[in-house]
């Protein structure tokens, strides 16, 4: 077995209870609504995100396991406080359908190009910051529901995060999609 074949490692071991915090996190925006602890168990998934990179460099064990569960987990965190912030209305829908009609054009794009003789496109660095920034409007969209001082302030800061962190997720998308369908027209070599 060679090392990208490695499936339990630590960096994936943090990933796996990163994921498993995504029930938690979303019952705890629905439910109790307990937007103070949903913020920890979201600062909590972003503390080992930046882990499992650093360990899986420092202990060199990257995988291809690890490499598929660091953005599941980040589309499942969006997704959650996507459909969370929809429902308790601080977001509106049109927003959530971008987010999720994004994600799926580029769904769609993935098995027109294996079909094409190609493999994934290479992640854009616009995708990762779009990801970034959209994952930083959530704790300050939480912040903004929380009955303090701070909530006058987090709101706009909030509503600035979402707002570029969708016209960045939306065009990296607009890219992928171009990239594909540009694959797709040219033979393979």
């Amino acid at each position: 077995m060679t090392q990208g074949d490695r499936v339990w490692t630590v960096p994936n071991a943090l990933s796996v209870l990163r994921l498993a915090g995504v029930p938690l996190f979303l019952w705890l925006l629905l439910g109790p609504e307990e937007d103070g602890w949903a913020l920890l168990v979201f600062v909590v998934s972003g503390i080992t995100d930046w882990l499992d990179g650093k360990i899986a460099r420092w202990l060199n064990q990257m995988s291809r396991f690890g490499a598929m569960l660091d953005p599941l987990a980040d589309r499942l965190y969006t997704l959650a406080a996507m459909i969370a912030f929809v429902a308790r209305d601080i977001v509106p829908l049109w927003v959530v359908l971008l987010v999720i009609g994004r994600d799926l054009a580029v769904l769609v794009c993935l098995p027109l190009l294996r079909r094409a003789g190609y493999g994934p496109p290479e992640v854009l660095y616009l995708g990762k910051g779009a990801t970034f920034v959209l994952l930083y409007a959530f704790p300050f969209l939480l912040l903004a529901q929380i009955d303090s001082v701070f909530a006058d302030v987090a709101r706009p800061i909030a509503y600035a995060f979402t707002a570029w962190g969708v016209v960045l997720y939306v065009w990296s998308g607009l890219i992928y999609v171009m990239q594909a369908v540009t694959a797709i027209r040219r033979p393979c070599l």
